[in-house]
């Protein structure tokens, strides 16, 4: 199976600073692949260089079979991007914005297509206001639901649920589930772990400029001794106990 996401050897400095030190990394079609690592480590230059937005040093990159070198526009055709910063226009509306990007994916529809992303970002009521209006979250959820105009097949999220409140990022959750199901790669960053361990087929930690850890969670617990049993009280957390108060509120 030729990987959906390939890097070999990718180096990349600025200045003195060697940020990638020759990063390898293969990611699967359908795959949702976590990379995890300290503020600073490169993720976000990895998923910048993935998505052309910056060229490497050196080593080789393919994304969706094309050279992101060489053959950059064939891979921007296939891709989308979240990146740490909402991309949207404060002026538009939540619906113009998702129909601006489907005009210039060239997607049939654009009307239709604004409609059924924003009804499935919860968004259906503050389509037609300016996101300038929006809270944190709610241009969030926007960013995310543009990035999904045109079924990508590879989308690259980087921190996707930085500003979220826990509903909404249940919500990118089960977002990020259904692609992949469907046959969508998903490489992300995140500084939750708990994130990546909820949604990641496989995990990788980048440190030091290079990966030093790859593989499914089982895999990197493994390189660990045996767990030891213990019973113990668990006590619900602040999320799980915001989730039950909402839900019941919500039933009521």
């Amino acid at each position: 199976m030729t990987a959906a996401i390939s890097i070999q050897n990718l180096t990349k400095s600025f200045g003195d600073n060697a940020v990638l030190r020759g990063v390898d990394l293969q990611v699967q079609p359908g795959e949702i692949f976590a990379l995890l690592g300290s503020n600073g480590a490169g993720k976000t230059t990895t998923i910048n260089i993935c998505s052309t937005l910056m060229r490497p040093d050196g080593g080789t990159v393919q994304v969706a079979g094309h050279d992101v070198v060489t053959h950059p526009a064939e891979v921007r055709r296939s891709i989308a991007l979240t990146g740490q910063f909402a991309a949207v226009d404060g002026v538009l509306t939540g619906r113009e914005n998702v129909e601006l990007i489907a005009t210039l994916r060239r997607i049939p529809d654009p009307a239709r297509v604004a409609t059924d992303l924003l009804a499935r970002f919860g968004l259906t009521d503050a389509a037609d206001r300016r996101v300038g209006t929006y809270s944190g979250g709610m241009t969030r959820r926007l960013d995310v639901a543009m990035s999904l105009v045109g079924s990508p097949a590879v989308i690259f999220l980087d921190e996707p649920t930085t500003g979220l409140d826990p509903e909404a990022r249940l919500e990118v959750w089960k977002t990020v589930k259904e692609l992949a199901d469907g046959g969508t790669t998903i490489l992300l960053t995140t500084q939750m772990l708990d994130e990546a361990e909820a949604l990641a087929h496989r995990i990788a930690i980048l440190h030091g400029g290079v990966i030093i850890a790859d593989g499914t969670l089982a895999e990197l617990k493994a390189m660990f001794p045996p767990a030891t049993v213990e019973y113990v009280e668990k006590q619900p957390t602040l999320e799980e106990i915001f989730l039950a108060i909402v839900g019941a509120k919500e039933a009521s």
